[in-house]
């Protein structure tokens, strides 16, 4: 897997994101959701721009993705995926501490959402 990948995918639930956000009618998910969105695109921008620093420009983003059917699908794919692929993006620490803040924020928004319902 590659880092690309993991940009891509943070950005896509960022979207993801925006659009429950702005489909509930729930005030408390609605600013949940907020948060996620608000945050998730900045870690990865950090995530990417440290990568290159270390290992030369990102040349490959993959450019198509389905629309989760909800928040809590999209947020627990998106941990899995990191959680399964972590380590073939890379081994460096400070670059694993980077996606540790990443997945900080999808665990913190899950816990958000589910006691919001």
């Amino acid at each position: 897997m590659s880092a690309g990948e993991l940009v891509a995918r943070c950005f896509h639930a960022r979207t993801a994101a925006h659009i429950f956000h702005l489909k509930t009618r729930s005030y408390a998910v609605h600013m949940a959701l907020h948060g996620f969105y608000d945050e998730i695109v900045d870690l990865a921008d950090t995530f990417a721009e440290t990568y290159q620093g270390c290992t030369g420009l990102i040349e490959d983003y993959p450019t198509r993705y389905t629309m989760p059917t909800t928040a809590e699908a999209m947020l627990s794919d998106l941990y899995d995926w990191i959680e399964d692929n972590r380590d073939s993006i890379s081994e460096e620490s400070h670059l694993q501490a980077l996606i540790d803040d990443i997945l900080t924020l999808v665990e913190s928004t899950k816990y958000k959402l589910r006691f919001l319902k």
